[in-house]
């Protein structure tokens, strides 16, 4: 979910000459174990990647710390998904202190907007007073969430918003969360980097599972019945859907899975 500089390439899978690459070729990159990154956000080009080792965080394995396990109960944030999409992804494409530059250029950015309204890419929020303060999105393919980046504008925003991720996806039926890039960050939460080969092999095993983004928070909120007040999705005034967790379901979902 966080990415360096490029250091696996294949030859550019876009180019601004050329316009047959959509949204549809990217879904079968990701199928065969392949994802695209640019070097700069104003650079046009997006590379094929295929690294040698893989981050993936085991959903039966995610570790929350004390301290994060408090600040989810607290629910600081209102949690929202598929509200704001390509807010999120500009959001993560920002400079940050310690990152200078962004691998999400302005074609991957249209590419993951056009995935979204296929269905198939998705973001978990955390607002606070009415604004998007941090949060992740992804991509869903059959068993298999594609994890691609995460910021954070407050305190703690986009860990909340993971745990929130992967309450769905257990729940949801889902076999493989692919964070991409092995980070320190990461290794907090279990991740583990695994050779090219093994992460094949789990990525095989997640394409013939089915998993359920949307029907992920309804099937915890059955799995822990009078752990979540009205758990299921809800819909604000604003028409904003929520997860329909609250902060300790969540951590259920996870401790269960364990």
């Amino acid at each position: 979910m966080s990415r360096g500089a490029p250091t696996h390439r294949a030859k550019p899978l876009y180019d601004p000459a050329m316009s047959q690459f959509d949204a549809r070729d990217l879904l079968a990159c990701y199928a065969r174990g392949v994802f695209p990154m640019a070097d700069a956000r104003e650079d046009e080009r997006v590379f094929l990647i295929d690294p040698e080792r893989r981050g993936v965080i085991p959903l039966d394995g995610f570790h929350v710390s004390h301290r994060l396990a408090r600040t989810v109960r607290a629910e600081p944030f209102e949690i929202r998904t598929d509200t704001a999409f390509r807010e999120v992804v500009q959001a993560c494409a920002q400079a940050s202190p310690g990152r200078a530059e962004t691998w999400i250029n302005h074609p991957i950015e249209d590419l993951y907007v056009e995935l979204h309204e296929m269905g198939f890419a998705h973001t978990v929020e955390c607002w606070l007073g009415g604004e998007l303060v941090g949060g992740l999105y992804g991509v869903s393919l059959h068993g298999a969430f594609f994890g691609e980046s995460m910021f954070s504008r407050r305190t703690d925003a986009s860990k909340v918003a993971l745990v929130h991720l992967v309450a769905r996806l257990i729940a949801g039926g889902y076999r493989l969360l692919d964070a991409q890039f092995m980070t320190e960050h990461l290794t907090q939460f279990g991740a583990v980097e695994i050779s090219r080969l093994d992460y094949h092999r789990r990525l095989a095993i997640a394409m013939s599972a089915e998993g359920d983004f949307q029907c992920g928070a309804a099937a915890a909120g059955g799995a822990v019945a009078g752990l979540a007040a009205g758990a299921g999705a809800r819909t604000g005034a604003t028409g904003a859907t929520t997860v329909g967790l609250s902060g300790t379901a969540a951590l259920q979902v996870i401790s269960q899975a364990a």
